[in-house]
């Protein structure tokens, strides 16, 4: 069964789907709609995608899709080890600009829940590891937008230097006083 821990950031769930051993290897369910119910609600599941990231230190995000075009992405590490990051961008949120970061392995079991409204990344602790997400919407290019990693205002604390940022993410410019964050 899953367990769900809430982690200080409203909708914003850690899930552990803890494995069953013995002398042939494991099995974990990773994902199940019934029991991802009360973090899913009434959401589907739109796409599954797959990150790979080659060196370690490379940094990828921080992206979200603007309203009405907003998603949900449910995040599981299958291969080497990543720090995950959500940025709460949600208008009058008690946790606005504040972030959540979790350590993300195979061996851990753990997955992020990252609701709307909140920009997510990760960065790769190892080479070569890998993402798996279920998203609850369908890409779309123009409704995509960022906040660069390198962001003052969000002051993400990346365990590593951040390295081999995409020359989109590079050059995002930084959040100003202006920015009044996401109304869903």
């Amino acid at each position: 069964m899953m367990k769900f821990s809430e982690t200080g950031f409203a909708g914003l769930t850690l899930i552990e789907t803890p494995s069953v051993t013995d002398h042939r290897g494991s099995f974990t369910r990773w994902f199940c709609m019934k029991q991802l119910a009360p973090v899913l609600g009434a959401r589907t599941i739109a796409q599954v995608n797959h990150s790979k990231s080659l060196e370690a230190g490379t940094v990828r995000g921080l992206h979200f899709q603007k309203p009405p075009h907003a998603e949900m992405k449910i995040v599981r590490c299958v291969r080497g080890r990543v720090v995950d990051v959500a940025l709460d961008l949600r208008t009058g949120s008690s946790t606005f600009l504040k972030y959540f970061i979790q350590e993300l392995t195979p061996e851990n079991n753990l997955v992020v829940a990252v609701p709307e409204g909140f920009a997510h990344g990760y960065q790769s602790l190892e080479h070569d590891s890998e993402l798996l997400y279920f998203n609850t919407a369908y890409y779309e290019p123009s409704f995509e937008a960022a906040v660069n990693p390198k962001d003052p205002t969000a002051n993400v604390k990346w365990p590593l230097p951040p390295a081999n940022l995409s020359p989109r993410d590079e050059s995002t410019p930084f959040l100003t006083e202006n920015f009044k964050g996401l109304a869903l």
